[in-house]
């Protein structure tokens, strides 16, 4: 993330009013809710956890026990039928 300086983009009277509350100091602004990314979108994180969710699942439903889906992808027997189980 880059720092921008408030007095470049502010108009003058917002950033007397900025300045009011926090004077010389650092602020976040963040994305406003429709342009935010949910966890793992830009990385591929999350596409890749869905892959493995999804052949923990075929695979279940193909006859692995959740003991074998728990060694095989190395996660606990909870996460495993949590991931079953769920409503995907």
């Amino acid at each position: 993330m880059k720092y921008v300086n408030a007095d470049i983009i502010f108009p003058e009277e917002l950033l007397n009013e900025i300045q009011k509350y926090i004077n010389g100091g650092l602020v976040y602004v963040p994305k406003s809710k429709g342009l935010r990314k949910k966890w793992g979108e830009n990385s591929g994180s999350r596409e890749v956890l869905n892959l493995r969710n999804d052949e923990i699942r075929q695979r279940f439903f193909g006859g692995d026990t959740i003991d074998q889906l728990s060694d095989r992808f190395c996660l606990s027997s909870d996460t495993i039928k949590k991931i079953v189980y769920s409503k995907k």
